[in-house]
């Protein structure tokens, strides 16, 4: 049973690095060669939401700490984000982190009496890369 135990242990400790680095690492390579531009988005969505889930991770550790299942959350959660049939990370980018960036940053007016943004304009366009929308 000791084996066995030092064995699930190992894989357990393994299961996070290999689902929220190695895969995401993997498929971003597959991501920048393919053509479509569905898989690029899952991906840079991604790793802006892991970048700030380890930056609140980081600024929360003493809290964290004292919560036994955070590590078994958080590996529940990226898989969320990383699995092709869920694409959590698209759906989180959509959903908060698109709209928040555009409230912002359309607030200023781009000479030609409309608002947008120049930075915003790469999130903005359409699946097939067919051009830009009207923000």
């Amino acid at each position: 049973m000791g084996r066995f135990w030092t064995l699930l242990t190992y894989l357990h400790a393994m299961a996070g690095p290999a689902a929220m680095l190695l895969y995401p690492l993997y498929a971003s390579v597959v991501a920048i060669e393919s053509t479509s531009k569905v898989d690029d988005e899952q991906w840079l969505a991604y790793w802006i939401i892991y970048s700030f889930l380890t930056l609140l991770e980081m600024l929360l550790q003493p809290l964290l700490e004292w919560i036994p299942i955070w590590y078994d959350v958080k590996l529940a959660m990226v898989a969320w984000l990383v699995l092709p049939q869920f694409r959590g990370a698209a759906f989180i980018y959509e959903k908060f982190v698109r709209e928040k960036l555009i409230k912002r940053h359309t607030a200023l007016p781009n000479g030609k009496g409309k608002t947008t943004a120049k930075s915003v304009h790469f999130l903005t366009s359409n699946k097939h890369g067919e051009g830009e929308r009207e923000l």
